[in-house]
């Protein structure tokens, strides 16, 4: 039996009972919604793509036509080719409801305008080539310069501009050259190559060393199915898990490759996992518990998040202390909690235990970061409407 007289003694469960409580107190209304329908059998995660390299090129315009009107009693009615149409832009839109770059192929290329025609008509133009990319999408040139910051939604960026269509005979004839027999060419598109990158993967990241429990801890939160093992170093690539709550509020949560001491310096795979950190609304600490001085995991993984990010250790952050099924763990606990001096939150993932503080404390952070936003879109609705009524 987890957390009972037998295994652990009084004083445990009463700490235990009071880091919970304080969780509690400030606990929202709304509760995690229960799966009903039974989670899927198979034991394979997609872990999603953060990074592309795409080369994009935008639509030729149409070229220009050379004809000349004739009509009945008329066969030099002059000149009606017309222009030709534009090409189709590279677009890259924010979707909210997409989470990964797996879709992006290494190539785009956006239709070509149609060519104008006799009797002043001019070609079609091409439709813009629309592609839908996650909140937090960041373009790099080949440079390394940083293009365009995707952070909001309904986000548009125009990659590549597709060519202006060419005019027709019709538009260079004048009163000195009444027949003219030149047309425009069409543009070409623009051609550009662009490294695609994705920050903002979650609203919460869980962070922790190798073999800390985190994906554990996400199978047991959400219904992400990582993979799990005995070792380190298990999970290479980040997975995403989405909770679910019973407004149908959903909030997503990252399990990022165990971080080692030096990442800062781009040891190991450093900077591929801490730029995802470093938009999270909230940050999660997994700590074993089971380990040698648990507390110390806490003081290097706050290090290496500041010296890559100053600030970024202050983030809203919990601290979980996972394996405290475990004997060790146990008894590491109330040291834990003396050395840290911070709220811990002791959770077995493994049997799924203690999980309703975790869930609260994402749930209220979700809520201050939207109330935060709605705050300020009104505000600026404010300014916009009261700067109207000065202009008029």
């Amino acid at each position: 039996m987890f957390l009972t007289e037998k295994v652990v003694g009084r004083h445990l469960v009463e700490l235990i009972g009071r880091t919970t409580a304080q969780f509690r107190r400030e606990s929202t209304a709304v509760k995690p919604k229960r799966w009903k329908k039974p989670r899927s059998s198979r034991d394979t995660a997609r872990p999603f793509v953060d990074y592309r390299r795409v080369l994009m090129q935008a639509g030729d315009g149409g070229d220009g036509n050379i004809s000349f009107l004739r009509v009945f009693c008329n066969a030099w009615a002059g000149p009606d080719g017309g222009d030709g149409g534009n090409g189709g832009h590279v677009i890259f839109k924010v979707d909210a409801n997409m989470m990964s770059l797996e879709h992006l192929k290494p190539m785009y290329k956006a239709a070509n305008g149609m060519k104008g025609s006799n009797k002043d008509c001019n070609g079609g133009n091409a439709e813009h080539l629309i592609i839908k990319v996650p909140m937090g999408t960041v373009f790099f040139d080949e440079g390394g310069s940083m293009v365009c910051d995707l952070k909001k939604k309904e986000d548009v960026f125009v990659a590549t501009r597709g060519g202006a269509g060419g005019k027709g005979n019709h538009y260079f004839a004048s009163n000195e050259n009444r027949a003219p027999y030149i047309a425009e060419e069409g543009a070409i598109g623009e051609k550009k190559l662009l490294h695609v990158e994705l920050r903002t993967i979650a609203h919460a990241g869980l962070v922790g060393f190798p073999n800390a429990g985190k994906s554990t801890l996400l199978r047991a939160i959400s219904r992400a199915r990582p993979r799990v093992a005995a070792y380190p170093f298990t999970t290479r690539n980040p997975h995403v898990g989405i909770i679910e709550y019973e407004d149908y509020e959903q909030i997503s949560v990252a399990d990022i490759p165990g971080l080692i001491r030096g990442a800062h310096k781009n040891r190991g795979l450093g900077y591929s996992f801490l730029k995802h950190i470093e938009r999270c609304n909230c940050l999660v600490y997994v700590l074993d518990a089971s380990a040698s001085m648990p507390w110390t995991q806490l003081e290097d993984l706050q290090y290496e998040l500041e010296c890559y990010s100053p600030g970024l250790s202050h983030v809203p952050h919990a601290v979980i202390a996972n394996k405290v099924d475990l004997g060790r763990g146990l008894a590491n606990l109330p040291l834990l909690q003396e050395k840290i001096g911070i709220p811990v939150i002791p959770v077995s993932a493994k049997y799924k235990q203690n999980m309703e503080p975790l869930l609260e404390f994402l749930r209220r952070e979700y809520d201050k970061v939207t109330l935060r936003e709605r705050t300020n879109v009104g505000m600026f609705s404010t300014v916009s409407s009261s700067g109207d009524s000065k202009l008029k």
